[in-house]
């Protein structure tokens, strides 16, 4: 029941952040191009680190560039070098392109949210570049 709480604060403050940078309301509700760069969160943590999605280099395979960090908020994740979007909208990050560290689901409005593994919940959300 605290992860439900916890959840649905994080998703609270995505949703203010998004309306205070729109301005007003009806840019807020325009959708924007993703420009591959990324914030990633732990849940319940203030700590947040950048994630650049690079040049894409087969179907669904794209690299990846993950700040040194971001292992602050999941051990290991500073390795990743791939990002991997299955036709499910899941998208998967790897040192090798195989063995996922991260696996994030679509999330209610814009990002992503982690489920393996499933602690700690992150979210991922596109960031000005």
């Amino acid at each position: 029941m605290k992860a439900l709480a916890a959840l649905m604060a994080v998703a609270a403050l995505f949703g203010s952040v998004q309306l205070l940078r729109g301005g007003n309301g009806e840019a807020a509700n325009e959708p924007t191009p993703p420009s591959g760069s990324y914030r990633l969160v732990a849940n319940g943590d203030e700590a947040s680190c950048a994630v650049k999605r690079g040049a894409e280099i087969s179907d669904g395979l794209s690299l990846l560039t993950v700040a040194a960090n971001c292992r602050r908020i999941l051990p290991g994740v500073e390795r990743a070098k791939f990002w991997r979007e299955q036709d499910d909208g899941t998208v998967a990050f790897s040192a090798n392109d195989i063995d996922p560290i991260v696996t994030f689901a679509v999330a209610d409005g814009d990002g992503y949210e982690s489920y393996a593994p499933a602690l700690p919940l992150l979210s991922l959300a596109a960031s000005a570049p």
